[in-house]
């Protein structure tokens, strides 16, 4: 078979893939719903606190309110404006928001200014959350809504209590007088309580009398959710696992010529390189040393799957050069720690770089990874991107960060992963699974391996 047939051979290996699903993709989305003042919040609270799961976020229903016009601000300044009533409250963008966390976007979350009554211009940043709890008065109200949520949630508790924690905040966290909480309640708090969050009680899957002083009904909700949590989990590391499953095997004995993937060429000097970092008798600086040496032959070779255009310039002497100018700026993003161990390479290599960072570690307990620390370089959406980890054993973390690089808007293309050391039967077949159009750079592509070592010696601990 000639190496054209073979390289379409290849391809169409690679034609059924399976996209990788993270687990913010799907987070569990929980409502809590009930009268202002019941202690949705104090509720919402003990939950997270008890999940201890990273990326667990409290959605407030307070951060929709819509803008004031100065006639209604006058009102509200007056307290004759009625916030309790669903029209308040910008229910579509609140709508738009859950739907784009559903597919694992990111989005932006406005800011109320309940002492200006307006809407301020900062926003927060949601991105990778597992689970999301969205708690307030109308979170059981609107159908839209309704449907997007795994669990729903009525906390019930006596009016006469609510009240008390309302005027207690109003008063003490928004700036009110005794006399304008007492008239808001009565004007506007009770009577829309009645008439619109008391209905939504019956689209509750659990209802939580007497709030946070329910200890039974918060600690049976909390193990609910945590099974849920549980078989989550176990599913997103089979769906993992089962990446390995896409590429037949003999496609990836021949993954040298895979026009994606480039491995350094195994000169002497570089076969020696790999003998001394090897060596566990190499010293720790002879091993920064040689480490460092590899890892710029890495990034000039990586630098080589950037797209180029023909370029002609004017020489010094009088004449013409026809060269190749790349068509997109470089950034890199380190998948810590062991990605750390590129940076003083990257650095010598492109002084000017950007340099973003992604934590994943995975849950000692299940295996699964988990997203902890994330920071893009600005404008990274026009960027090619080299992602840069020391070694790639089982590819989950390199997954798991090219999956957020896509969330971000990067084209799969433009996204080059570097590596030292990588793992062919996991790292690489899962890699290729995943995304076929992501380009590899690997100094070492070895068969097996179990232990990572790189960043342990580099950094010396």
């Amino acid at each position: 078979m000639s190496g054209e047939s073979e390289a379409s051979a290849s391809s169409s290996s690679l034609s059924a893939t399976r996209s990788y699903l993270p687990p913010w993709s799907r987070p569990h989305i929980i409502g809590i719903g009930g009268s202002s003042g019941s202690g949705k919040t104090s509720v919402a609270s003990q939950i997270i606190k008890a999940l201890n799961v990273p990326w667990t976020v409290i959605l407030a229903f307070d951060n929709f309110y819509r803008p004031l016009n100065p006639a209604q601000r006058q009102k509200a300044f007056a307290n004759e404006y009625d916030f309790d009533a669903p029209e308040a409250l910008d229910l579509d963008i609140l709508v738009s928001v859950l739907s784009d966390l559903r597919q694992g976007k990111k989005v932006e979350i406005p800011t109320y200014s309940f002492s200006e009554h307006n809407r301020t211009n900062i926003t927060t940043t949601i991105y990778g959350a597992n689970v999301i709890i969205l708690e307030g008065i109308f979170a059981l109200f609107d159908p839209r809504i309704v449907e997007m949520l795994d669990l729903k949630v009525f906390v019930d508790t006596d009016l006469d209590v609510c009240m008390a924690r309302r005027l207690r905040r109003d008063i003490v966290y928004r700036g009110r007088d005794l006399q304008g909480a007492m008239k808001q309640w009565f004007s506007f708090v009770k009577p829309n309580f009645e008439r619109y969050v008391l209905p939504t009680m019956a689209a509750a899957d659990i209802v939580v009398p007497r709030g946070l002083d329910n200890t039974v009904a918060i600690d049976m909700l909390i193990r609910h959710v945590q099974r849920t949590l549980t078989v989550k989990s176990r599913l997103h590391v089979e769906h993992l696992c089962q990446l390995n499953d896409e590429i037949k095997e003999e496609a990836v004995s021949d993954i040298d010529q895979w026009d994606n993937v480039t491995v350094l060429k195994q000169s002497p000097q570089v076969e020696a390189m790999h003998t001394i970092i090897f060596n566990r008798a190499t010293s720790r600086d002879n091993f920064v040393f040689y480490f460092d040496r590899l890892v710029v032959l890495l990034i000039e070779s990586a630098m080589d799957t950037l797209p180029y255009v023909t370029k002609e310039v004017a020489t010094a002497t009088g004449g013409e050069y026809i060269g190749l100018s790349p068509t997109m700026d470089v950034c890199a993003v380190e998948v810590l720690r062991a990605g750390a161990c590129f940076e003083t390479s990257l650095r010598k290599t492109l002084p000017d770089i950007a340099i973003g960072k992604i934590l994943i570690q995975s849950n000692s307990r299940t295996g699964e990874p988990f997203l902890h620390y994330l920071k893009l370089p600005p404008q990274i959406l026009d960027k090619y991107i080299l992602l840069c980890d020391a070694q790639a054993t089982t590819g989950a973390a390199a997954i798991m960060s090219i999956r957020v690089l896509l969330d971000h808007g990067v084209a799969e293309e433009n996204i080059c992963f570097v590596t030292y050391l990588a793992d062919k039967k996991r790292s690489i077949k899962r890699l290729l699974t995943a995304y076929p159009m992501v380009k590899i750079v690997a100094g070492k592509i070895e068969d097996s391996f179990k232990r990572r070592f790189v960043d342990t010696r580099y950094f010396g601990t």
